[in-house]
């Protein structure tokens, strides 16, 4: 196995143990707010309670649901997985998707049904409390979370902190309503602001799908960490003919393949040994991404129409 093989090996286990951590630490601290928030919901009455009790229960589920998406993204390639399991995440992310969306909506058809209620919240004093440690706890995961994203680029952890960042709104806003409704006497100030909740909900839903579906759909990396190993590969001299070149993600994992021109006088043999050492370059340059590389004869063009200005890319 060579070097580049070894780190790329070391940084995947080193990612699992990260995410799988992130995961279990997200359903802990949910486990602990379902049980707090189903108290205080129950004995105050608060629609925006409930509706925070929801999302934080329907967390509970999708933390567990990432937690299998990144154990097996974990899981090395296989005969049936030749590209590994890195899709589990946009997986299990998108798993999460429909739990928040059908949270968002149970919410908002209990908050418009208590539209037309005079029905008042009760325990001010319980309610502010119980939101105050969920917001102080979220603020704790939210960093721990930030660090593992930064760290293994995570679709599913990503997503987990998205859950996790409305829920800071959602804490806030149930404080905001228990007062209103019960220092001011604004009755509409409860429902209100379950049904603004839901929109923000659905809202987080809808961002967390496009990422994901991207990614299974092999959506192209964005332009400018395209252009900076088109630029890359545009120090090598080996690479002054490359085309064709395409890129994907999979959850960690990058994959870039392109084909490049070269002369006709180089053998077989010397052809390969150049493309191994620019890949293994490419590799430092670019941890974690897989390179494929096709060899053309100088000018060959093949029987597949090349992708659109991807002869003059490189040089551009």
């Amino acid at each position: 196995m060579t070097a580049a093989a070894n780190a790329h090996a070391d940084r995947s286990a080193a990612r699992a143990r990260l995410t799988t951590r992130a995961a279990i630490a997200s359903i802990t601290m949910a486990v602990f707010l379902v049980l707090l928030k189903a108290y205080a919901a129950i004995h105050t009455g608060s629609v925006a309670m409930l509706g925070s009790l929801a999302d934080t229960a329907l967390d509970l589920i999708a933390s567990i649901v990432t937690l299998v998406g990144v154990r097996m993204a974990a899981m090395p390639a296989d005969d049936d997985h030749r590209f590994g399991h890195g899709k589990a995440e946009a997986l299990a992310a998108l798993a999460q998707v429909v739990l928040i969306s059908i949270s968002a909506i149970a919410i908002g058809w209990r908050a418009i049904d208590r539209l037309g209620s005079d029905a008042q919240t009760e325990g001010l004093e319980l309610g502010i409390g119980v939101s105050m440690v969920a917001i102080g706890t979220t603020f704790a995961l939210l960093a721990y979370q930030r660090y593992v994203i930064k760290r293994t680029r995570s679709v599913a952890i990503e997503t987990d902190h998205l859950h996790y960042q409305s829920d800071l709104l959602l804490n806030l806003s149930v404080i905001i309503a228990l007062v209103l409704d019960q220092l001011l006497g604004w009755r509409m100030a409860d429902p209100l602001f379950g049904i603004v909740i839901a929109g923000w909900l659905m809202f987080g839903a809808w961002r967390a799908a496009i990422r994901s579906i991207d990614q299974l759909m092999d959506k192209e990396w964005p332009a400018a960490k395209r252009q900076a190993f088109l630029a890359a590969a545009a120090e090598h001299p080996e690479l002054a003919g490359l085309h064709d070149c395409r890129t994907r993600t999979s959850g960690a994992h990058d994959f870039v393949q392109f084909h490049v021109w070269v002369p006709g006088t180089w053998s077989v043999e010397d052809a390969h040994e150049r493309m191994d050492t620019v890949e293994e370059a490419l590799q430092a340059r670019f941890p974690g991404t897989e390179i494929l590389i096709h060899l053309d004869p100088e000018g060959h063009t093949d029987r597949e129409t090349m992708l659109p200005s991807a002869i003059t890319e490189s040089r551009t």
